[in-house]
């Protein structure tokens, strides 16, 4: 496992004032148990994205239960809260693997082992190895763990530190306090089922180090859960939202209540954090129209060349205290071309670029940094 610095874009990139940061669960909430994702989903996130707000998933999955499902909602860069907040990266195509550790809160789990196998000798244990999956006294069913597992013996599961332990027996949940007086987090997960982490950790003391990273204040955060696991996180953000089929104690936690996930009821929480944009643009335009409409300055449109004639990246800059900043990404600005780019301003109305299609070179001026070849087009008066 790698504990690194924040890479250079993630410790310096700027939010702008008008910038949210958005705590999103996963399991019941973007994802249904049968691993769906609603109709909407991903294009809305997008949206949220180009409009300035920082969209940082946070669950109970491992890291490698999160990869996966993060790919498929569209998010493999920014933030991500990890294993009931014992692990926080930060999600980077051009990382080795993908991603950065920023933090891990490490424990001994020795003490909690022998505990447990004290209360309840039939337990099943395992060890959370960060980015592949775990090791396990004995097997676990397929499906019960994200990633794939090793059977090991019980000495090597307590001889090194560990991000979580999970833990699972008949009636387990009545061993709560006797394994809590160890000195660990315990969080049930189901009668027969409890995540142990270090002292202190939860999803909303690692969301607070994330938001502390990127200067968004503490009254910009919003949450949308629907488990136990997501109390500390509903309590901590300042507009808080439960699943319609959350239990009472979730729900009696939260600012509002949603619809339940078989109702997509994150969407109209996701919705109302960006401008209302013409149904019938295409994604490009939507997003380069929310950009413009959200920013709190003028906007250019910056984008950079890969090794081919594709862009790799593509995102929104404003003019904020006199110093441009980066705005927001324009996810459907990657892979495609700058024509592309230029079409779809088009369709949103935009005033800029001006003159006919294909002979609008002259509006974009050449950057430098973050890319092989850079172009900026302005995209409102400066």
């Amino acid at each position: 496992m790698r504990n690194t610095a924040l890479r250079t874009q993630a410790a310096t990139a700027a939010v702008t004032a008008t910038s949210l940061l958005v705590a999103l669960d996963i399991d019941g909430t973007l994802i249904d148990s049968e691993r769906r994702i609603p109709p909407g989903t991903v294009e809305t996130l997008d949206l949220v994205r180009a409009a300035g707000h920082e969209v940082v998933l946070a669950t109970g999955r491992s890291l490698a239960g999160l990869l996966p499902i993060a790919t498929r909602l569209g998010l493999t860069t920014g933030w991500a809260v990890c294993s009931n907040g014992a692990l926080t990266v930060h999600l980077d195509p051009s990382a080795p693997s993908g991603y950065d550790i920023v933090e891990a809160r490490m424990f001994d789990p020795a003490p909690v082992i022998r505990r447990a196998l004290d209360v309840a000798p039939s337990v099943r244990v395992a060890i959370e190895e960060v980015g592949w999956g775990w090791r396990t006294s004995s097997p676990f069913e397929p499906g019960e763990l994200n990633g794939q597992q090793k059977a090991v013996l019980l000495p090597d599961l307590m001889a090194e530190p560990a991000t979580r332990i999970a833990l699972t027996a008949p009636d387990l949940r009545r061993c709560t306090d006797a394994l809590r007086a160890t000195g660990v987090t315990v969080a049930p997960q189901r009668a027969d089922w409890l995540d142990i982490t270090a002292a202190g950790v939860n999803k909303a003391a690692a969301l607070d180090v994330v938001r502390t990273h990127l200067g968004i204040p503490a009254d910009r955060t919003v949450a949308v859960g629907d488990g136990v696991n997501d109390l500390d996180m509903l309590t901590w953000a300042e507009r808080s939202v439960a699943m319609g089929h959350a239990p009472p104690i979730v729900r009696s936690a939260a600012d509002e209540t949603t619809g339940t996930i078989n109702q997509a009821g994150a969407l109209p929480v996701l919705a109302s954090l960006v401008p209302a944009v013409d149904g019938s643009l295409s994604p490009l335009a939507a997003q380069i129209a929310t950009a413009e409409r959200t920013a709190p300055g003028p906007v250019v449109l910056r984008v950079w060349h890969g090794v081919g004639p594709d862009l790799c990246r593509c995102e929104a800059w404003t003019l904020q205290d006199g110093r441009w900043v980066r705005h927001a990404p324009i996810p459907s600005g990657v892979g495609i071309t700058m024509r592309a780019i230029e079409t779809a301003a088009l369709e949103a109305g935009l005033p800029y670029p001006r003159g006919d299609e294909g002979r609008r070179r002259a509006q974009w001026r050449s950057v430098t940094g973050g890319g092989p070849a850079g172009f900026e087009l302005p995209l409102s008066g400066l």
